[in-house]
């Protein structure tokens, strides 16, 4: 299965700012046909030549008259996220609760919601946008990671279940870019409109795993190495 961004319609979610943003003008530039730009507030989006749509991906109804809308949708990018974070002994389970809501359970909402779409217009493609933390826990933003490393399990079943119709799910995975979410953050980030070509260029080529920065590869280069090799702090 192959997915030609050239040509493609699609729907971004979050598309009003950060890496969502960067997707949608590196879908314009790649020559996608036509992009929809899915924002709990259509007005925050500042792109030209896009269809707005306001979408919140935790309300169904919302996620529901989203596929209605865009009904002829063959790549939708599941970009919207939260970065509650959540300490693992210390942060309430509401702050939890919040990432799932988000990328786990609004990112499977609006894939099931979109599936038949895809379907009905030949296969097309799902990007999920997911992180180096998918593979890596840090206590102080456990909650985060744990909705990461969720969302990467639910896109392996997504992969599994959909190859059947033709669609092909991609993950991306990248550390931190430089966006408002991490503003606050002191680290080497990437440049999140290089991270959206390097993403479109995965799609394209058919891949399923999509490791844009040095840092997914380390980690996900640790997965085999052992548990020490992640998590130094526990080598004896």
């Amino acid at each position: 299965m192959t997915v030609s961004v050239n040509g493609s319609v699609a729907l971004v979610t979050g598309g009003n700012r950060g890496l969502g943003d960067r997707f949608v003008r590196a879908l314009l530039q790649a020559g996608a046909s036509k992009v929809y730009v899915a924002a709990r507030d259509p007005r925050t989006i500042t792109a030209d030549g896009v269809i707005p749509i306001a979408l919140d991906i935790t309300d169904p109804a919302a996620v529901q008259a989203a596929a209605e809308q865009a009904g002829d949708v063959d790549l939708l990018i599941n970009n919207a996220g939260t970065f509650f974070g959540g300490s693992v002994l210390d942060s309430d389970l509401d702050v939890f609760r919040k990432d799932f809501e988000t990328h786990v359970f609004g990112t499977l909402q609006v894939s099931r919601a979109f599936a038949p779409v895809l379907a009905r217009n030949g296969g097309g493609a799902i990007l999920n946008v997911l992180s180096g933390l998918s593979w890596l826990s840090l206590p102080d933003v456990a909650g985060y990671c744990a909705a990461k490393s969720a969302a990467w399990s639910v896109t392996n079943a997504l992969r599994v279940q959909l190859a059947e119709q033709g669609t092909q799910v991609s993950a991306l995975h990248v550390g931190y870019m430089d966006t408002d979410m991490a503003a606050s953050l002191d680290v080497p980030k990437s440049d999140p409109a290089q991270i959206a070509r390097i993403a479109l260029e995965g799609v394209d080529k058919g891949l399923y795993e999509i490791l844009a920065d040095d840092v997914s590869n380390h980690v996900k280069a640790g997965l085999s190495a052992g548990i020490e090799v992640l998590y130094p702090q526990l080598a004896h």
